[in-house]
């Protein structure tokens, strides 16, 4: 059984032709991570990878790579690797540093967005609104993810896309945490409907205070529920922070 039959836990992936073998693997791989099916903490055995996948470790090797530039898979040194745990520290700070990426690119992109594009990203807010009543929140949130991917496409900076879509990764594996935080999905899409109208009117001021406040809040509420536990300390540092993404945290 190779990767584009039965894999892992008996995934069926697509037949994606213009692809490598690597990047079937990685593709696959990401998947299983997003999806939290390889959850934090999971090992990733080249060897049993091979034996599961039916690919030789070349690919499995390169596919890792990747995974591990996207800072979704910790390599370590002969001792395998692992998909890589993160502290609501480093939440905090991939959110902060994703707010100021997307106020940069939405200052680079109102100037230049066209009609055909505004519509594009109307049609995903639209998107959003539709799973949200359906109560379709991995629906949802792929077209969230794709709302601001897009937003960051048309700044034109391919730097910015790129660090932002290994944040995007980051944050994407914790949805559940992230969306008790921001409180409904109803909520996140009228602020992307208040972002697009901004957007649309030109107002760059306005579109970047809004998207700087849309994507402020989660860390807001989670250095403030960390502060409340006595975990931040003085200097700002986590004292006694556990990873997300345990056993324990996926019971709650």
């Amino acid at each position: 059984m190779g990767i584009l039959a039965n894999g892992i836990g008996g995934y069926v992936a697509p037949a994606f032709e213009n692809l490598t073998l690597w990047q079937r693997v990685y593709d696959h791989l990401r998947d299983e991570i997003m999806g939290d099916r390889l959850p934090p903490g999971a090992e990733l055995s080249e060897v049993a990878l091979s034996k599961e996948l039916a690919v030789s470790r070349g690919p499995i090797r390169e596919a890792m790579g990747r995974l591990a530039a996207e800072g979704l898979v910790t390599v370590r040194p002969r001792r395998g690797a692992e998909v890589r745990s993160i502290t609501p520290r480093e939440l905090i700070d991939s959110y902060q540093v994703r707010e100021a990426l997307e106020v940069l690119a939405v200052r680079l992109a109102v100037p230049r967005i066209t009609d055909a594009e505004l519509a594009g990203l109307d049609e995903l807010v639209d998107r959003m609104a539709k799973h949200a009543k359906d109560g379709a929140v991995a629906d949802f949130f792929a077209a969230n993810v794709a709302f601001h991917e897009l937003l960051c496409e048309l700044s034109g900076n391919k730097k910015l896309l790129q660090v932002h879509h290994r944040l995007a990764g980051e944050i994407g594996r914790f949805q559940a945490r992230t969306l008790a935080l921001r409180g409904s999905l109803d909520g996140s899409v009228t602020e992307h409907r208040a972002i697009l109208a901004a957007i649309r009117l030109r107002d760059v001021e306005k579109a970047a205070e809004l998207t700087a406040a849309h994507v402020r809040v989660p860390a807001q509420r989670l250095l403030e529920s960390i502060s409340e536990g006595g975990e931040i300390s003085e200097d700002g540092e986590a004292s006694g922070d556990t990873a997300l993404g345990t056993s324990q945290e996926r019971a709650s």
